[in-house]
């Protein structure tokens, strides 16, 4: 049986899907873009600044599951440019501990949802 998991603290799905779908005590998250959940509006001053308001996406679909970072098992990392891997994996890893982090993938990819710099997804395990 799934149960679906959405908040109004992550931005609200722009199409036919939800936030997130918990299955037993598995997590799968949709990909989260840098939309602020007030005002649906891109936060993308900068690479750091986009990559935190995903990652506080991600947090609050988490916290709606009952979960935290602690939990996620896979992350999928998707982004425009290679050439800001670093300054999104900095931001990125400020939220894991690194010996207990997650399986990872990052993949540069032509265009993303509104032309963003970077997509997040997981999977999170109670």
């Amino acid at each position: 049986m799934k149960k679906i998991i959405n908040t109004p603290k992550a931005p609200a799905p722009i199409g036919p899907y939800n936030q997130a779908v918990l299955t037993g005590n598995t997590l799968y998250t949709s990909g989260q873009i840098a939309l602020h959940p007030e005002t649906m509006e891109l936060v993308n001053e900068d690479i750091k600044t986009e990559t935190k308001q995903v990652m506080e996406n991600m947090k609050a679909v988490l916290e709606a599951a009952d979960m935290s970072f602690n939990n996620v098992i896979k992350s999928s990392i998707f982004i425009s440019d290679m050439n800001t891997f670093k300054q999104i994996n900095e931001v990125y890893g400020s939220y894991f501990d690194e010996a207990t982090a997650p399986a990872r993938e990052t993949v540069e990819v032509a265009n993303l949802p509104k032309f963003v710099n970077v997509e997040i997804s997981m999977i999170a395990v109670k």
